[in-house]
């Protein structure tokens, strides 16, 4: 088999850093070393994501035989939170103008911790990324403004703190101040699997499909021998559930839903006249907004779709 020796591989990942950033990621670097690329280019958009799949990229990061560029593009994106730690381990890092990086104060995700855990997970991240920039040559004194005080910096005070290498235009630019400039590029896509996953990863997307799963349910019961709303609801509630595990759900939030829902089938069985109606309303509402259980607003249902 011929391989394909004198090029970059570009990656672009935008979204929540989960186990599909992490798989993707990882994939690419691998592809990249077996196939002896000049180098990884992580095209990023990120507002944060979870711890362990946030270190499992890091360590492919820092064990790489190739090196690893990350891009933080494009303007108006960022690499807030586990994005900064993907970063600061990468060989070299560039920044779109226009761009943010920073914001990296851990929050918890899925279960209530003590102050006294808080701070122990506030130090251990801290030291984290200390000792990743001290290993990359970077202003380790910023890891403790980024954890502690979540300071976040434009792409030109990255820059001039010597937290980042460029500020680049785009991807040529780039690759001329990387030297790579007569290299050829081989874009590394998502698989449609890796895409599909990512996209259901997303709160507002399962709490949509779990709601029409619901509904299809409820038309279905009301209108025997319609058919079609049950299977697409059945269908919607199974991807909803998929979906579940990847998020930190709170199930009295999740319980309550599920009961506004009894009472809106059974106001449509035996109508009350308003009392099930507002305690279906009621009853969705409360369990909308208490169904994620994180401090990461973006891991939050947005209130437009609620």
């Amino acid at each position: 088999m011929f391989i394909l020796t004198a090029y970059v591989l570009i990656a672009r990942y935008d979204g929540i850093i989960g186990p599909v950033a992490e798989r993707y990621i990882v994939r690419g670097i691998e592809k990249a070393e077996r196939e002896k690329a000049d180098a990884f280019i992580l095209m990023l958009d990120t507002p944060g994501g979870y711890d362990e799949a946030m270190r499992g990229i890091v360590k492919k990061i820092l064990s790489s035989k190739v090196p690893v560029m990350v891009y933080v593009y494009p303007s108006g994106g960022r690499a807030a939170s586990a994005g900064v730690f993907i970063c600061m381990a990468a060989h070299k890092v560039a920044m779109a103008p226009g761009t943010n990086i920073g914001a990296a104060h851990p929050v918890s995700i899925g279960k209530e911790v003590s102050e006294e855990m808080k701070e122990k997970i506030t130090n251990d991240a801290c030291a984290y990324l200390r000792s990743i920039m001290e290993k990359r040559g970077r202003d380790a004194s910023w890891a403790e403004e980024a954890v502690v005080h979540s300071s976040s910096l434009t792409e030109k005070e990255a820059l001039e703190r010597g937290i980042i290498d460029w500020v680049c235009e785009d991807m040529d630019d780039l690759l001329e101040k990387a030297g790579l400039q007569d290299k050829e590029r081989i874009e590394f896509p998502l698989t449609m699997r890796e895409r599909f996953l990512s996209r259901l990863a997303n709160p507002n997307i399962a709490y949509i499909l779990f709601i029409i799963g619901f509904y299809g349910i409820l038309f279905e019961v009301t209108h025997p021998g319609a058919i079609v709303p049950g299977v697409v609801g059945s269908i919607s509630l199974i991807l909803a559930f998929f979906a579940f595990q990847t998020l930190p759900i709170n199930y009295a939030g999740l319980l309550l839903i599920v009961m506004g829902i009894v009472m809106f089938i059974l106001e449509a069985i035996t109508p009350t006249n308003g009392p099930l109606t507002i305690g279906g309303i009621v009853s969705m509402v409360l369990g909308s907004v208490m169904l994620i259980n994180t401090d990461a607003p973006f891991l939050k249902i947005s209130w437009g779709v609620i």
